[in-house]
């Protein structure tokens, strides 16, 4: 291989691992929100060490991302320093919690394409990213168990929770199709081998998801719409606000160290 055409394969894997390191940080400060406002301590408790995790996950991705680009941006600098058109998370990413259920059903798409999606990019042919994609594969393993349950526990539930958390899974199953859409550079990487597409994983997300959502005694919802446009930088209103708040401390003191 050329150096050339290591360095264009190089800049592939950094679009790969920003829009996967956006996604996770972007999700990490939604659930940030529901901290003292979870319907129980317990769930304070496991939200707050899912968001951890998804903030575990940013940091890596996206520092991965600063070396591979050339750039040498920081993980900071990248998460901190962009404006929203440089974001690149899916819109289902910065979707506002709504209630419980809607977080959950939100929880429920994403952790169970999060599980398989890195999964199978443990092995691309960029080994720090293969690395990373493995670790995360088991952890959000956690999180889908999580979303599974309370999917789950709110179908069977009382007729008011069956009704929000069927309401939840209608409102949220437009914004997943842009999960499984794949930029040029991911579709680069996908034809050469060197890593796989997310569209790679969408039956088997299909099988999982309608398998969970049929124990619940819930419908699958067909969408008749889907969102797009937070691949390319172009994001929901509430996404100003999220993104401003996120940012904050670190633009009013630039430069400080905690």
């Amino acid at each position: 291989m050329t150096t050339e055409a290591a360095t264009a394969l190089e800049r592939d894997f950094a679009r790969c691992a920003l829009r996967l390191g956006d996604d996770a940080l972007v999700l990490a400060q939604r659930l940030c929100t529901w901290i003292t406002r979870a319907p129980t301590l317990e769930e304070d408790l496991a939200l707050s060490n899912i968001a951890l995790d998804l903030v575990g996950h940013a940091r890596a991705l996206l520092s991965l991302s600063g070396r591979l680009d050339g750039t040498g941006r920081t993980e900071d600098e990248l998460a901190q320093l962009r404006d929203g058109r440089e974001f690149r998370n899916t819109l289902l990413a910065e979707l506002p919690n709504g209630d419980f259920a809607v977080t959950i059903a939100r929880q429920l798409a994403f952790s169970h394409y999060a599980r398989l999606h890195y999964a199978d990019l443990a092995g691309c042919a960029e080994p720090e990213l293969a690395a990373l994609a493995g670790r995360a594969a088991r952890e959000v393993d956690y999180h889908r168990l999580h979303a599974d349950g309370w999917t789950v526990r709110l179908g069977l539930g009382t007729e008011e929770s069956r009704r929000r958390m069927q309401d939840g899974l209608d409102l949220v199953w437009p914004y997943t199709a842009e999960l499984f859409a794949a930029d040029e550079a991911v579709a680069r990487l996908d034809a050469a081998g060197a890593g796989p597409a997310p569209a790679r994983v969408l039956e088997r997300w299909r099988r999982a998801t309608a398998e969970t959502v049929s124990r619940a005694g819930l419908r699958l919802p067909e969408p008749g719409w889907s969102a797009d446009g937070g691949r390319e930088g172009l994001h929901s209103e509430e996404f100003g606000a999220l993104l401003a708040e996120m940012q904050s401390t670190y633009r009013q003191y630039p430069g400080g160290a905690w």
